[in-house]
């Protein structure tokens, strides 16, 4: 297999890459890394506020 010459991948390739990343096991430090931006993104994200009703 070469080096790749675009950046574009075609569908049958991208099922492929995603099979094989998927059901891969993770450490317990990237969980917690993971965990860690999860909570710092969802802190960036305004709740909805409750709608009023106007009538």
């Amino acid at each position: 297999m070469g080096k790749r010459k675009y950046r574009e991948l075609g569908e049958g390739t991208k099922r492929k890459i995603s099979q094989s990343l998927k059901n891969q096991p993770k450490s317990e430090e990237h969980k917690r890394a993971i965990s860690k931006s999860m909570k710092e993104y969802w802190k960036t994200i305004p709740s909805k506020q409750e709608e009023e009703n106007v009538s």
